[in-house]
């Protein structure tokens, strides 16, 4: 996987993040076993780029500085903190590997194909995994890993994590026998009872008897 470049700026203890917001940057921090945690700033544009990129799987490589004065470090965005309303990001921390050592990753998953159960059966398609957990060195991690649904032929039919095609280098680290996906069958139409309606003009009729019964005087 090629890496991502992400410059950066040393933070300031003084520099407040709600006043970096406005200036258009975003307050962050890079960190790992062997690296000190180091508050940066980033470019909020050029981070969005670099996020909907990489998600959290791909490599960014992070650059300050120019020459023999320049430092870069290779990481993965860790976390990202969001805002609750708009999901702008507010905060993003990056988490500096050991290279040659493999890491514990969550890779989105992408389904494809045609399912024969949805197809011709009218099923519907239950998505009970959108991430699948994984190891691998972090050259080899997967952007994504393909989920192929053309094996879901009825209803008793589902994917699991081992029936997963993984690229080469990259261990599956979640349950085998964790399920993927499934169908569901579809749901019966209800219908609703129809009543036969009430014959509203013999009502009239009797209540018209009632009244007119009520009024003839006794002889």
């Amino acid at each position: 996987m090629s890496m991502i470049l992400l410059n950066y700026t040393d933070r300031k203890a003084s520099e407040r993040p709600v006043a970096m917001r406005k200036a258009g940057l975003l307050p962050a921090v890079f960190y790992g076993k062997k690296e000190k945690a180091t508050p940066i700033t980033l470019s909020f544009s050029e981070f969005l780029k670099v996020w909907k990129q990489a998600g959290e799987s791909g490599i960014v490589s992070l650059k300050t500085g120019t020459g023999t004065t320049g430092h870069t470090v290779d990481a993965l965005i860790h976390e990202v903190a969001v805002h609750p309303l708009t999901g702008a990001p507010l905060h993003a921390d990056f988490y500096v590997f050991e290279k040659g050592k493999k890491l514990e990753v969550e890779v989105p998953l992408e389904f494809t194909g045609v399912a024969p159960a949805i197809k011709d059966l009218g099923g519907n398609l239950i998505k009970v995994l959108h991430e699948i957990r994984v190891k691998a060195s972090p050259e080899h991690i997967p952007h994504s890993i393909t989920v192929d649904i053309s094996t879901l032929i009825d209803f008793d039919s589902r994917v699991v994590a081992s029936d997963l095609v993984l690229p080469t280098g990259v261990d599956l680290e979640e349950d085998p026998e964790a399920v993927v996906a499934s169908i569901a069958q579809p749901k019966a139409e209800e219908t609703e009872e129809v009543t036969e309606a009430p014959d509203l003009s013999a009502i009239e009729v009797e209540k018209k008897g009632k009244k007119e019964e009520e009024t003839i005087p006794e002889a």
